[in-house]
């Protein structure tokens, strides 16, 4: 017999006391420091964080069973009786320490300069971009500078990354979807002349997924128009052929990753995403 099951529920009162029952039971069975009750919403937050839903709950309990016990290990190294919700928050940090080597190292590039990304000032033609980064049982958003050019022509929009063949076949679905919105937009009663070329700075991977659509779509617009776009803003979103702009995933990776930029080189207040 087939058997399907969903992997988000509902963020109900009944599911938050499920929740909550199989944190306690799961501490009962392995003999696992105590949580008290104020402390007993991190745990809430993160099965929302993996449902990506604030109004759902993950139920993958593999990972709340694991993020316990690493809760439950560095409570115990830090000498913490527990019972004020400390060791939750402890064993989050300690995971996210323990595999975010290559996240520091990228986000350290990009503070000093090495990575080029702006987060200050205003730049024609540029916008910043989020992506996500999966390194399977973790994964962060790095931001990326994302140009466009544009002069007299009839190449239409060029896509480098395809030409390159480092565009993934969805990336480059988005492109297409960018260009038909450019010509029913402003080439409905005569053509227009243009070349334009759109890029990922510094990328040298493969780029998939459509989340840039938007980021792709603003550059463009603004190096046409020559009005220039505040660096301190960082975009993500697709978008379908008429301009509406649809959900994306990996949303808290990518507004994490661009916060933890801005914060290293300073908060102006102007930031965001």
């Amino acid at each position: 017999m087939k058997a399907d099951f969903d992997h988000r529920i509902e963020r109900t009162e009944e599911s938050v006391d499920h929740y909550a029952a199989f944190v306690a039971t799961k501490v009962k069975e392995e003999a696992l420091m105590p949580f008290a009750r104020k402390g007993s919403r991190a745990w809430f937050d993160f099965g929302s964080r993996l449902a990506e839903d604030q109004e759902k709950l993950s139920t993958k309990f593999s990972d709340i069973s694991n993020l316990l016990r690493e809760a439950n290990y560095w409570a115990s190294r830090g000498g913490r009786e527990g019972g004020d919700g400390r060791p939750c928050v402890a064993g989050a940090s300690g995971e996210d320490h323990a595999n975010s080597r290559i996240e520091e190292q990228v986000r350290e590039l990009a503070a000093e300069g090495t990575l080029i990304v702006e987060t200050a000032g205003e730049q024609a033609g540029q916008v910043n971009g989020l992506a996500v980064y999966d390194m399977g049982d973790y994964s962060f958003g790095k931001p990326s500078r994302i140009t466009a050019t544009v002069y007299a022509g009839k190449g239409g929009v060029l896509n480098i990354e395809r030409e390159t063949k480092l565009s993934g076949k969805i990336h480059e679905k988005a492109v297409l979807i960018l260009t038909n919105y450019l010509g029913r937009r402003f080439a409905r009663k005569a053509p227009i002349s243009l070349t334009a070329s759109i890029t990922f700075e510094q990328l040298y991977g493969m780029i998939e997924g459509d989340s840039a659509t938007c980021a792709e779509l603003y550059a463009l617009l603004s190096a046409l128009s020559g009005v220039p776009v505040r660096q301190g803003i960082a975009v993500t979103g697709s978008m379908d052929q008429n301009g509406a702009v649809q959900p994306i995933g990996g949303v808290n990776e990518k507004i994490e990753g661009f916060f933890d930029l801005c914060r290293l080189r300073g908060l102006d207040g102007s930031q965001g995403s």
